[in-house]
């Protein structure tokens, strides 16, 4: 869509116009917008059709008014093919049953002591969870974003359960930790096309009920079954000292944030924990997400930025190598500049030849970055070619990670200096260290090839 530059009308409905003078009303715009992010969507809900995904959420955000739109996005992802397993918490149910029966639960060190007045309050708390979730996932009104829809909940005893013990001299009663999930039940409820509930509660062969947390829950049902992400939604959003969301971590970030930040909310914490275990244990992508934001979870599976924190056992974004099947990404990535003339237009025949000369820097499977290299070993020189990132990842120093990375490389090699040719970013090489130079200082294959129509100016950087 063009530019807004004019608006019309007076208590009518909005319309703009674009660059060219075509009249766009608000509601085709609105349509534009919708289609463009359909598009993009794609390749998500492609790609997780058929997946395992575990979703923790706390009995916060059941009890919030807003718990319906939670559903019909749980709704959407079983439409879309995903296998879903919920773990839903209860903390603030519990307490409401506590509170009724004048009853208290002692919480020692971070664990909660669960004596007998205190589980039956957990197994009323997480009876009332469970039918409140699977009358909201039974709804099927007309005119409602679950009109037709016919959906299976199944819960059971799937998670066997061990005593928590004494622990410097406590005794926590019901307290549980888990034992062992038993993954090829839960497998066969989800390939019947069921989602499958399991709410904070273990077993023991004994025939004892434990009260366990929804995050360990989560945790051990995610790495049972090898899922593809496991999901929570929490009350604290992982955030960094300043406050601002943390994006991505790895298993060892994680550990020193756990470390570092001693003051952290219990649940924060015991989440943040479970997302780096289970994450050890096979678990593709741990995703944590502010419950509060409506809709995060459709932000957060289906952006290729997404909403959240994300934690893997690799690196998010990951400057390497370009592969031949990065043909396509790359000529998406340089085409609107070779549309301006900034870039030298490459044919896809000539990219796929020289694509070992090229790294790349690959984001959730997207080239967000380029550049390549040509060496000419014997002046002791390679030029630096495509530089190109994506306007969404601008200003945040790709150019200059990718240009270290491309430099490294070059010394790799034995290559003295990095020459390049640029009619429109020549600042950017300059404030890098590139120096100009005349055409006459470019090795002789490459002068040869100098176009003088164009009218490049040459810049060299000593290694």
């Amino acid at each position: 869509m063009h530019d807004l530059i004019a608006t019309t009308g007076h208590n009518k409905k909005q319309s703009t116009v674009t660059d060219d003078g075509t009249p766009v009303s608000r509601h085709n715009k609105d349509q534009a917008d919708f289609v463009d992010w359909f598009r993009q969507s794609s390749p998500y809900i492609h790609s997780h059709r058929g997946k395992v995904f575990v979703l923790s959420f706390g009995g916060e955000a059941i009890a919030d008014d807003s718990f319906a739109n939670l559903v019909h996005d749980i709704a959407l992802l079983n439409g879309l093919g995903i296998r879903l397993v919920l773990v839903p918490g209860a903390r603030p149910q519990i307490e409401q049953q506590l509170a009724d029966r004048g009853a208290d639960m002692q919480v020692v060190n971070g664990l909660r002591v669960t004596d007998d007045d205190g589980l039956a309050c957990v197994k009323e708390a997480n009876g009332m969870v469970r039918v409140e979730i699977e009358a909201l996932l039974s709804m099927g009104l007309a005119n409602s974003p679950m009109a037709g829809v016919r959906i299976r909940v199944v819960s059971g005893n799937f998670v066997t359960a061990k005593p928590l013990g004494v622990i410097d001299g406590v005794d926590y009663r019901h307290t549980g930790e888990v034992r062992r999930v038993d993954a090829e039940a839960l497998r066969s409820q989800l390939d019947s096309g069921s989602i499958a509930l399991v709410p904070a509660l273990g077993y023991s062969p004994t025939g004892e009920v434990f009260n366990l947390s929804a995050a360990d829950v989560a945790g051990a049902v995610a790495a049972a079954l090898r899922a593809d992400k496991l999901i929570f939604l929490t009350e604290n959003k992982a955030a960094d000292a300043r406050g601002r969301v943390i994006s991505s971590m790895v298993p060892r970030e994680v550990d020193q944030l756990l470390a570092r930040r001693k003051r952290l909310p219990e649940d924060q914490a015991r989440v943040l924990h479970n997302a780096a275990v289970a994450c050890r244990a096979g678990v593709n992508r741990v995703h944590i997400l502010d419950r509060h934001r409506d809709g995060i979870l459709l932000s957060e599976l289906f952006t290729r930025d997404g909403a959240g924190t994300l934690i893997t056992a690799e690196p998010y974004e990951l400057t390497r190598t370009a592969r031949i099947d990065d043909v396509g990404g790359i000529l998406e990535l340089i085409a609107p500049m070779e549309a301006s003339g900034i870039l030298v237009k490459r044919s896809r025949e000539l990219l796929e030849q020289e694509i070992d000369q090229f790294t790349v820097v690959e984001r959730d499977g997207t080239v967000i970055a380029c550049a390549a290299l040509y060496p000419f070993p014997e002046e002791g020189l390679a030029e630096l070619a495509c530089v190109a990132v994506h306007t969404d990842y601008r200003g945040a120093r790709r150019g200059d990670e990718l240009l270290g990375h491309v430099e490294d490389k070059a010394r790799a090699m034995h290559i003295g200096g990095l020459f390049v040719l640029s009619t429109r970013t020549t600042h950017w090489f300059r404030e890098r260290g590139f120096q100009n130079a005349s055409v006459d200082r470019l090795p002789k294959r490459r002068r040869d090839l100098y176009n003088w129509r164009r009218g490049s100016k040459v810049f060299i950087k000593p290694l």
